[in-house]
């Protein structure tokens, strides 16, 4: 079932297109992630998502609800990250939840938000002493205080350590259990492809591509890049090099000293004649690995461009 859709969504601040003719739908119960570089018109999308910004141009629908006839239903049905600012420093994680649940004419107990977010130990500390992982959880339970079938979370991980950042993306993985739409802004590949039922990659205010992030790199190709090293030196990386070029699988090889690098459509197969030969060969490999394409490889073919913060 689609809860959210979104056509042709333009936005432009002066003579800066911001957003330019985006449209996508959201399904109930996915994490639909958006990505791309800083300035690439993700925050800007969300905010009129969320009815925050006006859009220029296009239409937004929660089902059959829009912001111009059913404002006031869409708030119940949706949940937006505040930021830091909107918090109050010198109340508690709990009182700063029972304080956001009396804006709502029904809304999640606060016992379960603390414990969804990880927060029921400093429930009683100020704001101010919570570390910037803590305040970005309590932000996500704010998001969560009317229990919403949609929460918007803007780059809820930016500036965090890995460790901070991994606990959000449990929260997150909660939420999808709990049968929540989540829309996540995000410029992190490697979050995005954890986390996402589907990302949509935008830079420069448009849409790139769009679907699962499997089938994003599967789109790439069908190759994958296995890298060796042999214990015995330059000699036994050509004589794998030109046996390997022998097999229909290997469309092509790059060799430096003893060290060799394999492009195949069938890996596994390939690593199995490989491992036959330098066995009767008596050549030893050291390391062996399979490089796997990944989010980051789909925006560079698609843009045609590195990936920039």
């Amino acid at each position: 079932m689609t809860v959210l859709e979104v056509k042709q969504l333009k936005k432009s601040f002066g003579a800066i297109r911001a957003v330019d003719d985006i449209s996508f739908s959201v399904k109930a119960g996915e994490v639909f992630t958006i990505i791309g570089p800083n300035g690439a018109g993700k925050t800007t999308t969300l905010e009129m998502i969320e009815g925050l910004v006006p859009p220029d141009q296009g239409e937004i629908k929660f089902g059959e609800l829009n912001w111009d006839k059913h404002a006031d239903q869409i708030k119940m049905k949706i949940g937006v990250q505040p930021q830091s600012s909107a918090m109050f420093d010198l109340l508690t994680p709990e009182e700063n939840l029972n304080l956001f649940s009396t804006f709502y004419t029904s809304a999640r107990p606060t016992e379960e938000i603390l414990e969804l977010i990880n927060l029921t130990e400093h429930r009683n500390n100020h704001v101010k002493k919570l570390s910037g992982g803590q305040r970005q959880r309590l932000a996500i339970g704010l998001a969560m205080i009317s229990d919403p079938e949609i929460i918007f979370l803007d780059e809820p991980t930016t500036g965090l350590d890995p460790q901070a950042r991994r606990n959000i993306w449990d929260i997150i993985l909660q939420l999808k259990a709990l049968g929540k739409t989540t829309i996540l802004t995000t410029h992190y590949m490697e979050e995005a492809e954890k986390l996402s039922d589907r990302v949509c990659i935008v830079d420069q205010g448009k849409i790139v591509t769009l679907d699962t992030p499997a089938s994003l790199i599967e789109q790439l190709t069908q190759e994958r890049e296995v890298h060796l090293s042999f214990i015995d030196g330059a000699e036994a990386a050509e004589q794998a090099e030109l046996f390997m070029t022998k097999l229909e699988s290997v469309t092509r090889t790059e060799r430096n000293q003893a060290s060799l690098k394999i492009w195949t459509t069938k890996p596994e197969d390939t690593l199995y004649e490989l491992f036959k030969f330098t066995k009767e060969n008596n050549y030893h490999v050291e390391q062996v690995s399979i490089h796997e394409m990944s989010l980051e490889d789909v925006f560079i073919a698609f843009t045609g461009k590195e990936w920039r913060d």
